[in-house]
């Protein structure tokens, strides 16, 4: 049976595009990073093609430890901080939603009800948080941190900061602010709450100087497939940024995460699964496919080599390119898709160079990244729609602007014509667009 609700589509933003080489096309903008004229024209063709959202990765740190691939690869080394540049972009746009990263590993929770507050009121209620707890040692480096907590540590961390994010949000019921003139009366000193939270992690009084929000509270994004990470989402997150991968184990953790959202009260369609995907488009599958060959060929070996490496988690600095793999280096496991690397050890079996294995893990290592035209796009996300592997996809675009124009103006147009993707916005409120409901405040909730 046909789904009655419409596909969710988000454009996935590294300044240049998704690929390491992007930087050099000439469909990115070299000065792009410290530019954001390039980023308000990345916003108003996402917007023109109504889709939901741009999307903000970001790790607040600077890598140091490969100097000359990182030289390089720019894209994590100069970018703006991702809330500051939503606020930005929100001026400069009226129905598309912005998402930023932002970790709860270096912040504290008021800063991020405030902030997160402020660019919602700003934007008028198209703002979404997108929790991480940081898995980068470097970052810590920067915050009088010697590395990260353990995993467990941070989700329990993360666990706390989110309920106390969400406890300021409320501080202010809907109607709260009377503004009347006549009386005196700006608030109603009733309906403005103390947290008065106290926990083994934060101690936060409370109560946030900032009226409720536009849409409620901004929306909450995750990503994260372990035990811990599904079952924060299933209790707190709206939109889940998933690997697309392999359909059927896409089907399965869309059922496993939306199967535990009764527990916490909640309808299964108030968290939108996203699958991030990487799409090379051409009018015919020749041009897709040398769009798709000429990123690899700009990027430098130094690159490719760097991010083999931090798959693998092996050393190969000092390996011969020209010479077949070393298989001495090939470790038990990767970091990331097991069925990548057997792939990839299939490959160096056969005797190609660790050269030719480079080039072939920037072709792959994006898992179920499609290279195609319009129809073979729209053949696949119809199919991850309709069987529920996925209710939207996030856009990572290779190159920005110029492969999200060919999305915009190949892609869209077939799915608007199948009927799975919208020709006008819905609402004003990145909630509304994305048909999720706005959450009770506690306080008017507890009065009945």
């Amino acid at each position: 049976m046909a789904r009655s609700d419409k596909l969710k589509l988000g454009t996935f933003v590294y300044t240049f595009g998704f690929h390491p080489a992007a930087w050099r096309h000439p469909g990115s903008d070299v000065r792009g990073a410290n530019d954001l004229s390039h980023l308000i024209k990345v916003a108003k063709l996402s917007e023109a093609a109504k889709l939901d959202f741009m999307f903000f990765a970001d790790s607040p740190a600077a890598s140091v430890g490969a100097p000359e691939a990182l030289a390089r690869q720019p894209t994590k080394m100069n970018r703006f901080e991702p809330i500051t540049a939503i606020t930005a972009l929100s001026q400069h746009t009226d129905r598309l939603g912005f998402v930023a990263t932002a970790s709860t590993s270096y912040y504290e929770p008021y800063n991020i009800a405030r902030l997160f507050g402020s660019a919602d009121h700003i934007s008028g209620g198209r703002m979404c948080w997108n929790v991480v707890t940081s898995d980068h040692d470097e970052t810590g480096y920067n915050y009088n941190r010697d590395g990260l907590p353990p995993h467990s540590e941070r989700y329990e961390r993360c666990e706390e900061f989110v309920d106390v994010v969400f406890g300021l949000w409320d501080s202010f019921e809907p109607d709260a602010l009377l503004l009347d003139r006549e009386s005196g009366l700006y608030h109603d000193k009733d309906k403005l709450h103390l947290l008065n939270h106290v926990g083994k992690h934060f101690q936060v009084r409370g109560p946030l100087n900032m009226a409720r929000s536009p849409q409620g509270r901004p929306v909450i994004a995750q990503a994260g497939g372990s035990e811990p990470g599904m079952e924060l989402a299933a209790r707190t997150a709206e939109m889940v940024f998933s690997l697309a991968s392999n359909i059927d184990r896409s089907r399965a953790f869309y059922a496993n995460v939306k199967a535990r959202m009764a527990r916490y009260g909640r309808a299964e369609e108030d968290l939108k699964i996203m699958p991030g995907i990487v799409l090379n488009v051409g009018a015919t599958e020749a041009e897709a496919e040398a769009r798709a060959q000429q990123l690899v060929d700009l990027m430098h070996p130094d690159v490719g080599l760097l991010m083999l490496q931090e798959f693998l988690e092996t050393d190969l600095h000092g390996a011969d390119l020209d010479r077949p793999f070393p298989m001495d280096r090939m470790p038990e496991r990767a970091k990331g898709s097991q069925a990548l690397f057997e792939e990839l050890k299939e490959f160096v079996t056969k005797g190609h160079t660790l050269r030719e294995l480079i080039t072939h893990y920037a072709r792959r290592h994006t898992g179920n990244g499609l290279t195609g035209t319009p129809v073979q796009i729209a053949d696949f996300m119809e199919e991850w729609f309709e069987t529920r592997a996925a209710d939207g996809f996030i856009l990572m675009c290779p190159t920005l602007p110029a492969a999200l124009e060919d999305f915009t103006t190949l892609v869209v147009p077939e799915l608007q014509r199948r009927g799975l993707f919208r020709t006008e916005y819905e609402a004003r409120t990145l909630r509304g667009n994305l048909g999720i409901s706005e959450p009770a405040n506690r306080y008017t909730a507890a009065r009945g």
